[in-house]
């Protein structure tokens, strides 16, 4: 390791005392079979230590092995190894003609980092982004390689898997035929009144955002895929202007808006894949939760928002389809996220998350894994059915522990 290696956030300084970048499968199976502990570092977009292996421990990059993007238009899938991102990922499949269904707000984010964590875009009929594995490959704890795909009864516990089965060095995704999407930003939608079923499913993909500096919402993002009907929004007024999601901030760096159609993968983010959207000056939480609760969720956020406001910068709401995934945060349920980006001041945001975890609380929420949290971990095994499945399949695959973190083994009651 060279100097010191930071998440993106800076706010996780990891321990480790090697930072490895295999450049061959090769050597990272030799890695990874000499090595007594192993964590791997994606785009170090998590803002906790689920990717810390301890100072004993070696921390593994996947972002140097030979990239593979293989689509099969035929069987309408693609073969992509984990350390690729998907802005990246998605150039080449719109190049074929084909897409994903879903991808999350920002581009800039590895694949197989953001479907171990539960990562997920938005849209009442959209899963998150480990919905559309098809088969994911494995090195395990003595360097050789696991195959499991759908249908073998590991699969629903081995994508969303928290980095403690191994190392991901491949995943396959299903596709379907490329769509245009347009944009459309409107602002200040009200709280009282909210029929929440009915603006969620306005469009293909819809994210109200607020700083909960009063009650309601500042703005609403519509993405509407040009082969769906034109969506009616009566309930807020057009946006005269590009728009950036916090409040603020400059619109260059955010997709196209105003209704023009583009690409799939130039609208479904909210930031443009050139870009930056921004330094890392920042900390984030997210809770999902069922979406029958959505409304009480948001007038019970509403009810501290006096709490929340001053160290926010941008809330975000959005739903999700229900998914297969055992340690998916959308398992089993339609979903509602409530998604918080705060300044960039852990001491000071700590005491909110944790306000904000008790204002919810009473609705079943489930963290995001690589947010910033505070539940304790007997909660979370309460609120994850398949906890025990999980645990037995990672003591099946690495008995000795090699992937488990601090992290891990706390989730995990191990």
């Amino acid at each position: 390791m060279t100097g010191t290696v930071t998440n993106w956030a800076g706010n996780i300084t990891y321990a480790a005392k090697e930072l490895h970048r295999p450049h061959s499968l090769d050597a990272l199976r030799a890695l990874v079979a000499d090595s007594a502990k192993v964590r791997v570092l994606g785009s170090g977009h998590s803002f906790n230590e689920i990717a810390e292996p301890g100072a004993d421990g070696v921390l593994l990059s996947t972002a140097e092995l030979p990239p593979v993007i293989d689509v099969d238009t035929t069987a309408r899938t693609v073969r992509v190894s984990g350390g690729v991102r998907y802005a990246e990922l998605a150039r080449v499949v719109h190049a074929h003609g084909l897409a994903l269904p879903n991808m999350a707000s920002l581009p800039h984010i590895s694949v197989a980092g953001s479907v171990a964590t539960g990562t997920h875009g938005s849209g009442v009929a959209n899963g998150s982004l480990a919905s559309v594995v098809h088969e994911v490959e494995i090195v395990t704890a003595d360097g050789s390689t696991v195959t499991i795909g759908r249908g073998d009864d590991r699969f629903d516990g081995a994508v969303t898997s928290l980095g403690a089965l191994g190392v991901v060095t491949t995943l396959t995704l299903d596709l379907e035929p490329g769509f245009d999407v347009e944009q459309y930003v409107f602002t200040e939608l009200p709280l009282a009144g909210l029929d929440f079923e009915t603006v969620a499913a306005t469009a293909y993909s819809v994210s109200l955002f607020t700083d909960w500096r009063a009650s309601g919402f500042r703005q609403v993002w519509l993405k509407r895929r040009t082969d769906q009907p034109l969506p009616d929004f009566p309930w807020a007024a057009p946006a005269t202007e590009k728009l950036h999601p916090v409040p603020g901030m400059p619109a260059l760096n955010c997709t196209e808006q105003f209704g023009v159609p583009g690409p799939w993968h130039e609208r479904l983010p909210h930031f443009r894949a050139e870009f930056t959207p921004s330094s890392g000056t920042e900390l984030q939480s997210e809770y999902l939760l069922p979406r029958p609760y959505a409304l009480d969720a948001l007038h019970a956020l509403d009810a501290i928002r006096t709490t929340i406001a001053p160290l926010l910068q941008v809330c975000e709401v959005r739903t999700v389809a229900a998914d297969a995934q055992w340690l998916s945060p959308a398992y089993g349920r339609d979903t509602v996220a409530a998604h918080f980006t705060w300044i960039d001041d852990t001491e000071a945001v700590l005491p909110v998350v944790r306000a904000v975890e008790t204002a919810l609380d009473a609705f079943d929420a489930r963290p995001h894994w690589g947010k910033v949290f505070t539940m304790p971990a007997p909660v979370l095994r309460e609120r994850y059915p398949r906890l025990g499945d999980f645990r037995e399949l990672a003591r099946t695959l690495d008995p000795r522990g090699k992937f488990a973190n601090a992290f891990v083994r706390d989730v995990l009651g191990d």
